[in-house]
């Protein structure tokens, strides 16, 4: 784990750790959080690892963005500030994450929002647990590619139900909107991590895995799908589904929220190599479950 700087990402600069008022904050009573979803779209999620719900939280954008902007004016008094575009290339793409507790907004989000009951209903779960939080924002100008990746083979977890609650912060036209690849997390693989900043390839050592394939060479092949989107839509998918975004330049702002929920079954699993977020020293050997001190369940059936 990188205690301060040196990686590219992982950037050590506060603690992680959540005080236990905020985890009481977000701990939820059984049946908070009521939100409507069909039948239908947890067939969809199952079997494409992806669903859009447009507008599903259009009230908690403006809260959202002025939650982004406090960790964009001191991304060192946050934890893991990450840049990934290089001196001398255009634009900014920033990302962050483990500070729901320290944010205000954020905190407010998870506790009220139906963000975990989404999660947890999507999932077919009995609960929805807080992994933890991520925030990106791409500035006008930037046209870096977000690599072709799944989450799971960063994280330190493993199980068969997982959710990422992605909220759209800017209205995004589908040639710069993330991409996916419906149907992926059933192709029963994990893929190598990549970096955003220059999309190597780390953890080549991990024998569980393997490189992602070169989608970009040959969209024709994979079920890839996008959607325009508006500020205050969700996008819900699986930490296995592949995902990216092209290079295009941005002509205005795209900054986003995603909260990750652990559903059931869903157990700790220190992987070799180094971990995002880097949860190696927490006390727990793998197939332990992430203890609710510190990983609130926010959401219960």
């Amino acid at each position: 784990m990188q205690q301060s700087g040196g990686s590219q990402f992982n950037e050590w600069t506060v603690d992680w750790r959540p005080e236990q008022a905020a985890v009481a904050a977000v701990s939820a009573p059984a049946g908070n959080g009521d939100i409507a979803v069909t039948a239908d779209l947890v067939r969809e999620y199952k079997d494409n690892g992806i669903v859009r719900m447009p507008g599903a939280v259009t009230e908690w954008v403006e809260p959202l963005r002025a939650g982004l902007e406090r960790i964009l004016q001191a991304p060192a008094s946050y934890a893991f500030p990450c840049e990934s575009t290089a001196a001398g290339e255009p634009g900014r793409f920033f990302d962050s994450y483990c500070n729901w507790h320290r944010v205000p907004e954020f905190l407010d989000f998870l506790a009220n929002s139906p963000a975990a009951a989404l999660a947890g209903r999507l999932m077919g779960s009995s609960q929805a647990q807080l992994f933890h939080e991520h925030v990106f924002a791409k500035e006008p100008g930037t046209a870096k590619a977000t690599p072709w990746h799944q989450d799971m083979p960063y994280y330190c977890v493993d199980g068969p139900l997982t959710a990422s609650v992605y909220v759209a912060l800017d209205d995004t036209p589908p040639d710069v909107a993330v991409q996916f690849v419906a149907g992926s997390h059933l192709w029963g693989k994990l893929f190598y991590p990549r970096v955003f900043s220059g999309g190597e390839d780390f953890n080549t050592d991990d024998e569980t895995m393997e490189p992602v394939p070169d989608i970009e060479g040959d969209r024709e092949r994979y079920n890839i799908v996008s959607w325009p989107l508006k500020a205050g839509d969700v996008l819900v998918f699986d930490y296995r589904t592949l995902h990216g975004t092209t290079s295009g330049e941005l002509t205005a702002r795209r900054r986003a929220f995603s909260a990750r929920f652990l559903g059931d079954g869903v157990h700790y699993l220190l992987r070799p190599g180094e971990l995002s977020p880097p949860l190696s020293d927490i006390g727990l050997a793998s197939g332990d479950a992430l203890p609710p001190e510190w990983f609130p369940v926010a959401w219960s059936a």
